[in-house]
């Protein structure tokens, strides 16, 4: 069985919790946004990458990537890190501490961690691997199932075009949102939280449950089996 797992965000122990109520022979699918927010996107990457599970690119890989080649450059020398704002603001610094960079007392400083830099520069270079989508050998509904991290139902005709990459990239990493129901295919996606369970209609399933939100109705983690579309979630592990 396929499973198709909604964003992360850092949340490694709900992961496991969920991971721990799949089958032991599933195969399983990140949507994405695999850290930020949560506490130990380290880890999180570390079992993506260590367990070869597949993976598209997210948004906020795609800001790790940015900033984070930035900071590398700088780092440890430098604790002027306020250009780092655009990540830091949608929870950059929580990745930094995970890999034990970054610490925060009155003001944000680096931490001299040579173990924790070799790791932080080994998971960006895997990052850059990450595709823009996944187009699985299977149909749902009769129409080509499609794993990406937003909704590119709508855009799905540029995929393959080199000179309209942009804007496919555009919705594939930031569209909010839904695929219309003219989509030619089958779209598995995350991105936008989604309260009480994952939305599934017949030309999509938006499968981020908000496993970071701390609001009533969300605060969820789902995975979405493609065989047989049921929805596997779990509460936020505190």
């Amino acid at each position: 069985m396929h499973y198709v797992i909604g964003d992360v965000h850092g949340e490694f122990d709900t992961l496991m919790a969920l991971v721990a109520k799949l089958s032991k022979n599933a195969k399983l699918i990140f949507v994405g946004d695999l850290i930020d927010r949560g506490e130990k996107s380290k880890e999180v990457i570390e079992f993506v990458r260590q367990n070869n599970h597949l993976c598209v690119l997210g948004n906020h890989e795609e800001l790790m990537l940015t900033y984070g080649e930035s900071f590398a450059k700088r780092y440890p020398n430098s604790t002027n890190i306020s250009f780092l704002h655009s990540w830091y603001n949608n929870g950059g610094i929580a990745t930094l501490k995970s890999y034990n960079l970054l610490k925060q007392s009155d003001t944000l400083e680096c931490v001299e961690n040579q173990d924790g830099f070799e790791a932080f520069l080994r998971d960006l270079e895997w990052l850059k691997t990450l595709p823009l989508y996944i187009e699985l050998p299977c149909k749902i509904n009769n129409l080509p199932v499609v794993v990406s991290h937003a909704s590119c139902g709508d855009v799905w005709h540029h995929h393959d075009n080199p000179s309209a990459i942009e804007t496919f990239k555009e919705f594939a990493l930031w569209e909010r949102t839904p695929p219309k129901k003219t989509s030619p295919i089958f779209n598995i996606f995350g991105h936008t939280p989604t309260p009480f369970g994952a939305k599934i209609e017949e030309h999509y399933a938006n499968i981020d449950t908000g496993c970071y939100v701390k609001k009533e109705g969300y605060g969820m983690l789902s995975a979405f089996c493609v065989e047989t579309q049921e929805v596997v979630s779990v509460q936020r592990r505190e």
